[in-house]
């Protein structure tokens, strides 16, 4: 998966815009952000083992995501 966006409603109704860019040398930079809040949660990964799904990139925010 190159470079893509997508919103997904969790599973409270809240909506969250992803993001996921490949980075040089198997790198990734990954986003989250709740709609309505101006907190982005963002991880910059090393070694992503690109290509990533949308599904590996939201389990990396999970936690973040389950906080209210």
């Amino acid at each position: 998966m190159p470079d893509e966006e997508w919103i997904k409603t969790s599973a409270d109704g809240r909506k969250v815009k992803f993001i996921y860019q490949e980075l040089p040398e198997d790198g990734a930079f990954i986003t989250a952000q709740i709609a309505g809040n101006e907190v982005v949660y963002s991880i910059v990964l090393a070694k992503a083992g690109n290509p990533m799904s949308r599904e590996d990139v939201e389990n990396r925010f999970k936690s973040e995501l389950s906080k209210k």
